[in-house]
């Protein structure tokens, strides 16, 4: 796993964290930005073997490069993407795929034609909590699940307080932004952890007083065939943030909060719950990405997160579109989930 070489594109907050998480697992990076100002950041931490700033000249360098981490905002991702991949190296690619669900399709395509590894970072399918959740649901341990409940709300201000945040590319609709495709994490959980749903009613929306041109409050009902009610809401103006997941089955409840980090069980009709606290930091998520990725880059293969994953995240945001554009409900049985 050593002396790998990578090319990170991208060097905002993301990037500079995948940069110096792969330096510590014994990588070489080479980073491209096209503002210097951001390349020169990422050097205060690690030493670059290369700063580039066109991914035309980060490709073109003399340098041997064994892998790409594409942390760009979503809108160049599958152009990158497919640059890396025609060239025969592997990708670590940052959620979403891409703005849309056609783009997403074509990288797909281009993923299996060329037999290039992809891994996907939807980083929470790496959070140990998460990966609690999943095996108590396996285990039906709150039984026949009946209502679910996703919360994300974090003001978009606080995300880069070193940056003016219309600045950041979540402020922008043409590089990506927006709490549905930012924050399709969430959708990426519900993907993961319940599987295929039915129909998707929505509203997509800027509501906040934000410089902005994003969407800043999603609020969806998804309904499963013969299974639980979802609700999702989404929003880049609360304050103080919140990041949970509810559970409610016939037999109880399973809670995951973000803060605390603490995945609880409960069963009875008052405030008693079996707890299970976790002392995982955030950047644990995004080193288990990066293992990976160099797990890849030695001959394994994309066990977590993929291409397919992605585009069927982008699938369904696609129907909460229509359903949003519409006013009326989305059937999914003619999306590909």
């Amino acid at each position: 796993m050593n002396e790998k070489h990578i090319l990170v594109l991208g060097t905002g907050s993301v990037g500079k964290r995948h940069a110096e998480n792969l330096a510590s697992l014994g990588c070489r990076i080479s980073c491209m930005d096209p503002r210097p100002d951001r390349l020169e950041e990422a050097a205060e931490n690690i030493e670059l073997v290369g700063a580039y700033t066109s991914t035309k000249e980060a490709f073109n360098s003399s340098e041997r490069i064994d892998g790409v981490a594409i942390t760009s905002p979503p809108a160049f991702h599958v152009e990158q993407s497919i640059a890396a991949l025609e060239k025969g190296l592997p990708v670590l690619l940052e959620k979403p795929v891409s703005p849309d669900e056609t783009s997403a399709r074509k990288l797909g395509e281009a993923v299996e034609s060329k037999g290039t590894p992809l891994l996907l970072g939807y980083t929470y399918r790496w959070w140990p909590p998460l990966e609690k959740v999943r095996a108590l649901l396996e285990q039906q341990a709150v039984g026949e699940l009946r209502h679910v409940k996703f919360v994300m709300s974090a003001h978009l201000a606080d995300w880069h307080p070193w940056e003016n945040y219309w600045d950041f590319f979540m402020a922008s609709k043409a590089l990506g932004g927006g709490a549905l495709l930012d924050e399709s994490h969430w959708v990426d959980l519900m993907l993961w952890l319940l599987g295929k749903p039915a129909n998707v009613i929505a509203r997509i929306e800027k509501i906040s007083d934000l410089k902005i041109d994003t969407d800043d409050n999603v609020d969806m009902l998804i309904l499963y065939e013969d299974g639980p009610r979802v609700t999702m809401h989404l929003d880049l103006y609360g304050r103080p943030h919140e990041k949970y997941i509810r559970f409610v089955g016939e037999e109880g409840t399973i809670l995951w909060t973000m803060d605390p980090n603490r995945v609880a069980v409960g069963k009875e009709m008052t405030e008693v719950w079996e707890n299970f606290d976790y002392e995982c930091d955030r950047n644990d998520m995004f080193l288990g990405v990066d293992r990976e990725f160099l797990d890849i880059l030695d001959g394994g293969s994309v066990k977590t997160c993929t291409i397919k994953d992605g585009i069927r995240v982008l699938a369904l945001i696609e129907a909460a579109r229509e359903s949003n554009e519409t006013g009326r409900m989305t059937e999914l049985s003619s999306y590909d989930l």
